[in-house]
């Protein structure tokens, strides 16, 4: 079947087709406003040593980056996704879903805290009350521990919480899939409708079917040939062989059997001295 074919099939099934179209496009919409749009805002803190451990680089802590401060920062994360941080949270006023993670290839003791949600403000709010929120959750641990004030790792913001940015990848997603459902399952309908409608070719038993008595033209010769052949060879005429030559003519006088000659001639003398 080429494309002038489903062309035509797809014109003459229009009855099928549309409406599967129309459907299409409702399922369509209502996946456009059942699926909302998400943003995201992100900002990166760093874990810096503590001011007595940077005494030897005169107190800049950028250049004291110790293992220690990575271990410590994915400690925090983990405390941060936990259910108790989430409740604090959210009595704070956090809306959406967030995540704490230690930055993805990072060189040092970088994270990143990220919120999600559907509403823009509400997200940049949120990200700016979980940054607050880690730096006290850090400071808290330290106090737990009592940990000098001069001996406490410290955080410092690298990237404030930046605008929401749209996230449209899942609903562009679904959007595609609840489409292509609809587009085939319109196509498969309109040929399925086309296959059932279809007239089909009446079969002819009787020209099918040969009569049994009817001798075919190859025979027929076989069957003239079979008496001829059923006679001795010396009854036969001259020719017999061959019904299309001499046999077809009058034998000759000449050709006819001794006997047959004797008798005629005889009874012409008997009648000609009579």
């Amino acid at each position: 079947m080429d494309l002038a074919e489903i062309c035509r099939v797809m014109r003459r099934r229009w009855y099928v087709l549309l409406p599967g179209l129309l459907l299409t496009a409702a399922l369509t919409a209502g996946v456009y406003l059942v699926v909302p749009i998400t943003y995201q805002s992100q900002s990166t803190v760093a874990l810096l040593n503590s001011q007595k451990a940077t005494v030897a680089f005169d107190g800049n802590p950028f250049l004291s980056t110790q293992t220690s401060l990575t271990g410590m920062a994915d400690s925090l994360a983990r405390n941060l996704n936990s259910d108790a941080s989430i409740a604090d949270l959210k009595a704070r006023g956090v809306t959406g879903v967030y995540q704490a993670m230690i930055a993805d290839n990072a060189q040092g003791p970088l994270m990143w805290l990220t919120v999600t949600g559907t509403d823009p403000d509400s997200v940049l709010e949120s990200d700016k009350i979980l940054t607050e929120y880690a730096e006290s959750r850090l400071q808290q641990f330290q106090t737990e521990q009592s940990v000098a004030p001069n001996a406490m790792i410290r955080m410092t913001t690298i990237v404030p919480p930046q605008n929401p940015v749209a996230q449209t990848k899942t609903r562009l997603e679904y959007l595609i899939m609840a489409g292509g459902l609809g587009l085939v399952t319109s196509l498969v309908a309109t040929f399925y409708v086309e296959a059932r409608r279809r007239p089909r070719p009446v079969a002819h038993p009787a020209d099918e079917e040969l009569p049994a008595a009817e001798d075919t033209p190859d025979e027929q010769p076989q069957a003239a040939a079979q008496p001829a052949a059923a006679q001795p060879a010396g009854d036969r005429p001259a020719g017999a062989e061959h019904p299309e030559g001499p046999a077809a003519r009058p034998a000759p006088r000449w050709s006819k059997p001794v006997e047959e000659t004797d008798s005629s001639t005889t009874e012409t003398e008997a009648h000609r001295f009579v």
